[in-house]
């Protein structure tokens, strides 16, 4: 199993309907939330790799819903990089109480290595260090 981060997300009020149940478009929102962590995690972030003339674009991204979150509860995202061919990687995600006791929701996202122009990228021929961190981390 690859290195797994683990990500405290506090439903706001403003994340939530009527009924005070979170809003289903915030759950991909609390997954990049939770992958960002998981790049500074690994010694890197976004905005060092964006620096250095690549980026990550999201090609897919899937959720499923188990149950509903509420405001003001506290959920666990937890993050993981299931896999990784040297330009496309998927993280997988779990939103969970931190008790570990309820799913709440599970999904993935998709991403591709790009140059400015959006044209796809070796990660080991352009940022040698990023993807020899994205082997070690992978499942």
């Amino acid at each position: 199993m690859g290195i797994v981060s683990s990500t405290r997300i506090q439903v706001r009020y403003r994340e939530t309907d009527q009924m005070a149940v979170a809003w289903h478009g915030n759950y991909i929102e609390w997954f990049e939330i939770g992958r960002l962590d998981w790049w500074r995690e690994q010694g890197l972030s976004y905005k060092e790799i964006e620096n250095r003339g690549i980026l990550l674009p999201v090609l897919k991204v899937t959720c499923d819903y188990h149950l509903a979150a509420h405001f003001d509860e506290v959920l666990l995202v937890q993050v993981r990089l299931v896999e990784y061919n040297g330009f496309r990687m998927i993280f997988s995600y779990t939103i969970t109480r931190p008790d570990g006791d309820a799913l709440i929701a599970s999904g993935q996202t998709e991403h591709v290595a790009t140059d400015r122009a959006m044209h796809p990228v070796r990660l080991n021929r352009k940022l040698p260090d990023v993807h020899a961190v994205l082997q070690l981390a992978k499942d």
